[in-house]
């Protein structure tokens, strides 16, 4: 039986005793001892959560292939799959081609991580990694995205009754792998599951909303985000997922780190999690022109709660995107506006809260919780004292 792991910030956590509670390890004719399970050893009740999936889940032959592809797998931190603990989710035939998914657990500085293999001559291989942002595994979610080259599938748990696709529309399923269906790139789109009762969900759950961040986030990125209360949705309305996800841009810009050193092939530490959100900050006119709209995202990573400023300006221009900021009494942006770089302070306004900046500095917005400056050319600090501390940042200089 697996071992259980917590998962922060998720609706799961309840979910957890149940899920492991007993083993559903079916046997695979001719199993060589040390390969991959076929199928997971979850159960909710008595229902198999992950149980062998596809066509080519009773080959032997298949299986001992997809397992020494996994075995030669490394993570972009050089760790290894343990593969007592992992689980070939879907072995079959999709699109003309073999496709395997396996939910591979990797001790130490990663997770678990949804790998994507293809067979390349006589072996297989891993043609996608993505490494699931929540601290817990994998196999506790219910929706699983796949790319192949007909479009985005999703692979869904035994406990999905329907899956509904960007598009509002039911997405038929085989073997637990749904048909291809149309994904923006770049944009975020809506899919929501129905689950069934089970001894976990008595009342079943009617509407587990998920955000898809699109097909063009690359590896080892997760494109799902759990979205319970829709505001994600609202929230990147009109954003690009893509710049979005680029080292400067909010969801990607703050590194994972390993020990001493920046990890930049792992997922950031920003990537969203859930709880994407967003709040407008009022007006932001820059020189004669019409006024535009500046707001504050919000989302839950991995370790923190993530912030990040966005400027929508007046007309059909693209958004201005900061990179991201940790949660803190006083909010540092650097939003680069073409032309004009400016720096966002923002905090909790109280009657005992002071901004302070370098003496002579032009505030282009001054108001309770909220300033905007030109970029300094050198670095500056300014400080928001309060009633029994005060918050210094660094800005400019860059």
């Amino acid at each position: 039986m697996a071992p259980v792991r917590r998962r922060r910030g998720s609706t799961a956590t309840a979910l957890l005793a149940v899920l492991l509670a007993a083993t559903a390890c079916a046997p695979v004719a001719d199993r060589r001892p040390g390969d991959l399970r076929v199928g997971y050893d979850s159960l909710d009740g008595t229902l198999a959560i992950w149980p062998a999936r596809g066509d080519l889940a009773g080959d032997a032959a298949v299986t001992a292939a997809i397992t020494d592809a996994v075995r030669d797998w490394r993570s972009p931190a050089d760790d290894r799959v343990h593969l007592p603990s992992s689980g070939i989710l879907f072995s079959g035939e999709v699109d003309g081609a073999p496709l395997a998914l396996v939910a591979a657990d990797v001790p130490g500085h990663s997770a678990s991580w949804l790998l994507q293999l293809t067979r390349d001559g006589d072996r297989y291989v891993v043609a996608r990694a993505g490494e699931y942002t929540d601290p817990g595994y994998l196999v506790y979610s219910d929706v699983l995205p796949v790319l192949t080259g007909a479009g985005r599938r999703y692979l869904v748990s035994e406990r999905v009754r329907r899956l509904v696709g960007p598009d509002g529309k039911a997405l038929a399923t085989k073997d637990g792998l749904s048909a291809p269906v149309q994904v923006p790139a770049c944009r975020a789109v809506p899919v929501t599951a129905s689950l069934r009762t089970t001894e976990s969900l008595p009342r079943g759950r009617e509407t587990q909303r998920l955000l898809d961040l699109g097909t063009d986030v690359v590896d080892p990125r997760y494109p799902l985000v759990d979205d319970e209360t829709g505001s994600g949705r609202r929230a990147l309305t009109g954003l690009d997922t893509c710049a979005l996800a680029r080292e400067r841009g909010p969801f990607g810009s703050i590194p994972r780190r390993i020990g001493d050193r920046d990890a930049p092939g792992s997922v950031p530490e920003s990537w969203p999690m859930a709880k994407v959100a967003v709040r407008s900050l009022g007006e932001l006119t820059l020189g004669r022109g019409e006024p535009g709209e500046l707001e504050q995202l919000t989302w839950q990573s991995a370790t923190d709660t993530m912030t990040a400023v966005v400027y929508r300006p007046p007309g059909r221009g693209a958004p201005v995107l900061s990179p991201a900021d940790r949660v803190g009494p006083l909010q540092a942006y650097r939003l680069p506006v073409p032309d004009q770089p400016l720096v966002v302070l923002s905090w909790r306004s109280t009657r005992d809260s002071s901004l302070s900046v370098a003496p002579g500095t032009p505030l282009l917005v001054e108001r309770p919780g909220l300033a905007v400056m030109s970029e300094p050319e050198r670095p500056e600090t300014v400080s928001l004292a309060g009633a029994e501390k005060t918050h210094y940042r660094s800005v400019g200089g860059r």
